[in-house]
């Protein structure tokens, strides 16, 4: 099982010989092969609750686990593709993906079948010898999103993954995110400053509240999509159609909007 589990988790920065808090008793959890977003305003923590169940920062206090044990390093059952590519920039498609592989040690005909396995997965086919300049941003994060999968980790961890990425690019990269978190399902935990995406893709939303972030209200997109059947809808266009969506993308809005400071 691979469950993510924050539980009562705080994180305090120290800066200048000051304390900057920047989580607050933050307790939820993703079950095993869910897909969870987090959303909250710019500076609330998102990115500080990917990186400790990453296990590249820590809690001040309380505990963060993965497949009930204490996340203290980072680990090979956890994969992070983060905004920026960060491809080798000397290594092809093929290489990139390869990468891991080779770190683990693995037959190079198995490292030749699951590279074929997420080269046909992400739409790669062709691209195998091109190197990271010769692609587009949604190329590239394809590449990023294989090397991660072509691991087979029970966590992947998304921050902000399409951030970077134009409009069009980041739709057909949503759309490609749902095709692969059916055909091979992980424990997702993602983050985005957009509501829309996030509805679109997780089956729960959690909501923060700004700085020092907690816990909102977490929303649940899957029970609602199932009922009302844009569970088998792919295309963005059409599930942003559906009556329930812009409900739920609404009431997440209202929750975000009510976390803006004042205007004077």
């Amino acid at each position: 099982m691979s469950t993510i589990v924050f539980d009562n988790v705080t994180r305090i920065f120290e800066r200048n010989g000051q304390s900057s808090p920047a989580l607050q008793g933050i307790s939820f959890e993703v079950r095993d092969r869910e897909f969870v977003a987090i959303v909250g305003p710019s500076g609330c923590g998102k990115t500080t609750c990917l990186r400790m169940a990453a296990g590249l920062e820590f809690p001040t206090s309380g505990i963060v686990s993965v497949g009930g044990k204490q996340v203290t390093e980072p680990g090979p059952d956890r994969a992070v593709v983060f905004q920026q590519f960060a491809l080798f920039p000397w290594k092809t498609v093929r290489e990139n993906i390869d990468f891991g592989l080779r770190s683990k040690g693995l037959e190079a005909a198995e490292r030749q079948k699951r590279i074929a396995e997420q080269l046909e997965l992400m739409n790669l086919q062709g691209y195998e010898s091109a190197f990271p300049h010769q692609l587009s941003g949604g190329m590239q994060q394809r590449v990023a999103i294989a090397r991660s999968y072509v691991l087979d980790p029970g966590v992947l961890l998304m921050d902000e993954p399409f951030g970077a990425l134009d409009a069009q690019t980041r739709v057909v990269m949503q759309e490609e995110l749902i095709k692969l978190s059916r055909v091979n399902p992980r424990t997702v935990l993602f983050i985005t400053h957009s509501v829309e995406e996030a509805v679109y893709l997780a089956d729960r939303v959690v909501v923060m509240t700004r700085r020092p972030g907690t816990v909102r209200e977490i929303i649940d997109v899957a029970g609602v999509r199932k009922s009302d059947g844009w569970d088998r809808i792919e295309r963005v266009e059409e599930v942003m159609d559906q009556a329930s969506f812009v409900h739920l993308r609404t009431r997440i809005w209202k929750l975000l909007r009510d976390q803006q400071p004042a205007a004077h």
